[in-house]
């Protein structure tokens, strides 16, 4: 049996009903102000990845197929997915530098 007189659900129902705003997350979690250097690095490289991917779908978006073997519904989304790992192997080898600027960002966020 679940036992829910604690839960986060209870804590915010019981201020909502008292008039009170509901708490925040952090309040919540019972770690106001903690900051997961690891969460934040690989949200990072996540934003970095997907605007490599983004970049990277323009560039091959004129692109024309060729031959026996190119072209169909099949290859354009098989080149969205290698578009995808590219951009994921470029983030994750250290990418162009977006990872770093937003690593930075996060914390300095996070810090005020």
């Amino acid at each position: 049996m679940l036992d829910s007189s604690n839960s986060a659900f209870d804590m915010a129902a019981s201020a909502l009903r008292n008039g009170a705003p509901p708490p925040s997350t952090a309040t919540l979690s019972g770690k106001k102000g903690a900051v997961d250097p690891e969460k934040l690095k690989a949200s990072a490289e996540n934003f970095e990845s997907f605007f490599l991917t983004s970049m990277m779908e323009q560039m091959f978006a004129g692109i024309e197929t060729d031959g026996p073997f190119g072209g169909g519904e099949g290859e354009s989304v098989f080149r969205s997915m290698l578009n995808q790992e590219y951009g994921k192997a470029i983030a994750s080898s250290g990418g162009v530098g977006i990872a770093d600027m937003v690593y930075r960002q996060m914390l300095a966020l996070q810090e005020a």
